[in-house]
């Protein structure tokens, strides 16, 4: 445990200043891999849409000031010269600006307002406050003076042209203003509490959160803190179609919650967050459609169904219920038993041929790994981790269906695994590898992706000398760093390939978890390390060059947070074990 409660610092140019429960960040990213020179207010409403510029203003000059940016989790700073500004969230829908010897313009990030597009600015005489209408959030951004004054520039302009605010310092030399995100109207913004104690509240909101999702932490996990601010921070509320609240993978660019992204994140709350963890596990099956099939990805605005991702919520819930302080009871058995079902069904109904064994993809986004050379070849494809990943999760029914007192279910079930399985390795498994197979032309082919070696999954479920042959491929994949998703001597190996390359969290975590069921801890353990010590100097990004470590993609990023989270937490428990 630290001392220290003011929490970890970060920079606002990797990881968005946000709190619990909010749809919008203050960052310098704009949009994908686009960073601007100011901060602004980033909302994921609808959409990720940068609608106000933050900008530190010389209080004499009115020109911009040159700042040095600092962050806490409760707490956001630009310090200059002469003075400084400090922000701090009230609650999940408003943040407090306080400024002495530096003024600040809040700005329309949108220099056009069309009929469909843009921001509006008015200043709104019902409420004493200006407002900004933004077409593309579909919500109202309401600057409220609370001392000094404001000077406003564009009101109520139509077309290209400058629209915002500038701060003016009372008598004192300091102002303070509110910035609220609200739909139509609300009442006029009053506060009671001073800044410092709403700073000192947001601190303290993370400190109690860090303490119970991570009270093991100490100097040997040293990026505990960090990891569990990135999860905190990227969490909203429920609202449009987010039925729960939500860890979005991030508050830059990846501002969703895609069907397999959500199994990591709830493993690593579930010790200390449980109805939290239980939300991240449920929330893809609320969109759960008449075929069983859940969505790709869920957000504030969209639910998308054009692709799906791999079944690996069988492995997943296995181990949610084993990390849960309190076990599920029967009701919720019963309902993720049925969940499963459906989810199941569907692999072995609407994605598996006429007389075939086992259910095939139909392009790499249904894996998750997108663009990996297994599906180089051909796209409908299938693959040995699909079939692994669905042998668990048969075995999970299984589980489920005995608990809830459904023997002859319990026994299907278990038999669907054993015949899935067997003809994985009689169809798939050639002398020491396993193939892929193109459902349309049945050619077979080997590939140098760790996709194909993701059936360590299966752990425990594995003949030796299989599990042995796939330990010896992952360990060709180990750089310095961690698991390379494509082996560095293939000439189809790219630094920043996405999947052709790079390292990544979820399968660091999948294959260091089968390993380690199949009895190889010591490469378990090398994996772990490894993984640990690259989020420890390279922060939480999408993923990592393998070759040379740095961050790559999205740089605060959940899955990868809550990967670093799991894997420490079993490290920091007596020594690496398994996630139970």
């Amino acid at each position: 445990m630290t001392a220290d409660r003011s929490g970890p610092a970060f920079s606002v140019h990797d990881i968005p200043f946000s709190t619990f429960g909010s749809w919008f960040g203050i960052s310098p990213v704009v949009a994908e891999k686009t960073y601007a020179e100011d901060l602004h207010l980033v909302s994921h409403q609808n959409g990720m849409h940068a609608v106000l510029s933050l900008t530190p203003l010389d209080p004499v000059t009115g020109d911009r000031a040159e700042t040095r940016v600092e962050a806490r989790p409760g707490l956001l700073s630009w310090t200059g010269a002469g003075g400084r500004v400090d922000l701090a969230y009230e609650s999940p829908d408003t943040v407090r600006l306080r400024g002495s010897g530096l003024g600040m313009a809040v700005r329309a990030a949108a220099p056009t307002l069309t009929p469909f597009s843009g921001t509006y600015f008015f200043h709104d005489a019902a409420v004493g406050a200006h407002v900004f209408t933004s077409y593309e959030t579909g919500r109202r951004y309401r600057v409220t003076a609370l001392s000094g004054t404001l000077d406003a520039t564009g009101a109520q302009t139509l077309g290209s042209a400058e629209r915002g605010l500038a701060t003016a310092a009372a008598a004192d030399g300091t102002w303070e203003i509110a910035i609220e995100e609200l739909e139509a109207a609300r009442p006029p913004y009053t506060s009671a509490a001073a800044f410092d104690d709403i700073a000192a509240c947001a601190r303290d909101s993370f400190a109690r959160f860090v303490d119970v999702v991570a009270p093991w932490r100490s100097s040997a996990t040293p990026a505990a803190e960090l990891a569990a601010y990135v999860v905190w921070s990227a969490t909203v509320n429920p609202t449009g179609l987010v039925t729960r609240p939500a860890v979005l993978m991030s508050k830059h660019w990846m501002d969703k919650v895609w069907s397999w992204d959500h199994c990591f994140n709830a493993l690593a709350l579930a010790p200390g967050c449980p109805e939290l963890a239980r939300d991240q596990f449920a929330l893809p099956f609320d969109h759960q459609d008449g075929s069983g099939a859940l969505p790709d990805s869920v957000t504030h605005s969209e639910v998308l169904y054009n692709f799906v991702k791999p079944p690996i919520h069988g492995w997943a819930f296995g181990h949610l219920r084993r990390r849960l302080p309190t076990p599920p009871g029967p009701a919720e058995l019963g309902e993720t038993y049925q969940r499963l079902e459906r989810w199941t069904n569907f692999w072995l109904t609407a994605r598996r041929a006429p007389g075939a064994a086992f259910p095939h993809y139909q392009h790499g986004n249904d894996s998750g790994w997108d663009n990996a050379t297994t599906f180089d070849p051909e796209r409908v494809v299938e693959t040995a981790d699909l079939s692994a990943f669905l042998v668990l999760q048969l075995h999970e029914l299984a589980n489920l269906a005995e608990d809830l007192g459904r023997g002859d279910e319990a026994r299907r079930w278990a038999r669907a695994a054993q015949e899935t399985q067997a003809a994985l390795l009689d169809q798939l498994w050639r002398d020491d590898r396993f193939v892929a197979r193109g459902v349309g032309t049945g050619d077979t082919w080997s590939s140098a992706s760790l996709l194909d070696l993701m059936p360590i999954v299966l752990g425990e479920h594995l003949p030796a000398p299989v599990s042995g042959a796939l330990a010896d491929h992952i360990k060709a994949h180990l750089t310095p760093y961690g698991l390379a998703t494509e082996l560095p001597t293939s000439p189809h190996y790219l630094d920043d390939g996405y999947w052709r390359g790079p390292i990544w969290a979820p399968a660091t975590v999948l294959v260091e978890d089968g390993l380690r069921r199949a009895g190889h801890h010591r490469l378990a353990d090398d994996i772990s390390s490894r993984f640990r010590a690259l989020c420890e100097a390279h922060g939480f990004a999408e993923n990592f060059d393998a070759l040379a470590g740095t961050g790559l993609r999205d740089r605060a990023y959940t899955w990868t947070a809550s990967s670093y989270l799991l894997l420490a937490e079993a490290y920091a428990l007596g020594g690496d074990h398994d996630l139970t």
